[in-house]
């Protein structure tokens, strides 16, 4: 019985060794083509959307990526606010994907994670994003809404207005906004909207945010 043992082992270890085992072990591993393209992650925190600033109303997914828990659903209150978890209430409006999950991560690595990987996403957006208002010399003065599908600009607020009035003064357009710093916290542009209309300077359009006023003055002198 020993003698078929030993002749078993030896039998399998020439199989090893023969000529067609060497062959095949000698075939190179199998790549991929150096012309395909490696997949990205698409939910890490450099695909995060850096443009849309997020408004009332916005429906976001929340995920942090270290839980390997699912996503958690928020809304923008009324107050501006996303009821964050471990954090609570957290300011939101106006701010980016990017710049919110950048922002959660600096509170959450403070007291709660030696490192957090943040995913901001919205998941639904409102139908308006708000108001803004219109009032001075114009066709029609009042609040008008902002899709959240389109980007109103100053211009384009003016002629859903029914355009200037006789005596506007176009090239002075004033818009005021409140930075959300606090009572008397506002920042103050002027817009010559003469040049857009006349010249098709479109680089001076300003982008209008929710709750901006537009005043339209009347010239001094009048001819």
């Amino acid at each position: 019985m020993t003698g078929l043992v030993v002749l078993a082992m030896v039998g399998s270890l020439n199989a090893a060794d023969s000529p067609a085992a060497k062959k095949a072990s000698a075939k190179p591993a199998v790549s991929s083509p150096a012309n395909v393209p490696v997949p990205v992650s698409t939910n890490g925190p450099n695909v995060l959307d850096d443009k849309y600033r997020l408004v009332i109303g916005d429906q976001l997914s929340f995920q942090i990526i270290e839980d390997e828990d699912d996503p958690v659903h928020l809304v923008v209150t009324d107050s501006g606010d996303l009821q964050v978890p471990y954090i609570g209430r957290y300011p939101a409006v106006g701010k980016t994907c990017k710049e919110l999950s950048e922002a959660l991560k600096g509170e959450l690595t403070k007291e709660y994670y030696k490192q957090a990987t943040v995913i901001v996403a919205v998941d639904l957006k409102p139908r308006s994003r708000g108001k803004i208002y219109l009032v001075g010399a114009v066709g029609a003065q009042g609040p008008q809404d902002i899709s959240s599908e389109e980007v109103l600009t100053v211009s384009k607020a003016i002629l859903r207005a029914g355009g200037f009035s006789d005596y506007a003064d176009q090239k002075n357009v004033k818009v005021t906004r409140s930075t959300g710093a606090g009572a008397g916290s506002e920042k103050t542009f002027i817009v010559d909207v003469s040049r857009i209309f006349e010249k098709g300077k479109t680089g001076d359009d300003l982008p209008l945010q929710p709750g901006d006023l537009i005043f339209v003055p009347d010239r001094v002198i009048r001819f």
